[in-house]
């Protein structure tokens, strides 16, 4: 199986962060984590370099940290991944044969929330916004060919929507495909803003983007009190 690289962007994440790391670091042909820290004041960066990540900081702007990361991943893959997002143990052989589909490029897993917050029915969610938009949102551990990747310049240096920009990108040079697996996700951020207003959010950014409006005024629509990224 080809080498895959894991970058994972971050912000105050001590508290999901190790689970997540060690299911990522059992991945089969595992190159390496890249931990991009967007300043946390937590113990987050000491987590990640205690579990071998290589770490790097910046401003906080998830689509700049992702950026950081892939530019240094050396794997034939890359594999984009929320903190609080967990892989499932085959997710490596996954991977691969969800990129070995003539013409795939790029793909994601399903996701399923594992704990409460969110409403019912988030597998449709993925397979609707994947089959009619041909997009995956971000925290469905979103897999790259990393030349298919730098074909495309790289991910887009924004604070939010940077996996519907790397979506509407990639799909201009192959196909994107869901894999038939999911990743386990936390759905904090509607226990703790609200359910309702936070699918509110969601549905306003997804209509500002899609009439290209400004991603730094989506990004305070979103994250109104500087949560989590």
């Amino acid at each position: 199986m080809p080498a895959i690289s894991i970058v994972i962007p971050t912000l105050n994440e001590a508290k999901e962060l190790p689970e997540t790391l060690r299911r990522a670091n059992s991945l089969d042909c595992l190159k390496e984590v890249i931990v991009v820290d967007a300043g946390s004041t937590d113990s987050t960066q000491n987590i990640a370099r205690e579990a071998g990540c290589i770490t790097l900081e910046c401003e906080p702007s998830r689509g700049r940290q992702l950026r950081l990361g892939a530019e240094l991943a050396k794997g034939e893959i890359v594999l984009l991944l929320h903190a609080d997002t967990w892989l499932p143990e085959n997710a490596a052989s996954i991977i691969t044969e969800t990129l070995a589909k003539p013409g795939v490029i790029a793909g994601a897993f399903y996701k399923r929330f594992r704990d409460r917050g969110a409403l019912p029915g988030s597998r449709i969610r993925c397979w609707l916004l994947w089959k009619f938009a041909n997009k995956f949102f971000g925290d469905q551990a979103i897999f790259v060919e990393r030349t298919a990747l730098e074909q495309v310049g790289g991910i887009s240096n924004v604070p939010i929507m940077e996996e519907f920009d790397l979506c509407k990108y990639l799909s201009r040079h192959g196909k994107l495909s869901l894999a038939n697996a999911s990743v386990l996700t936390s759905a904090r951020k509607f226990r703790e803003e609200g359910t309702m207003i936070t699918y509110w959010r969601m549905a306003y950014c997804l209509t500002r983007y899609s009439l290209s409006a400004s991603p730094q005024r989506s990004k305070e629509i979103y994250y109104p009190h500087n949560a989590q990224l």
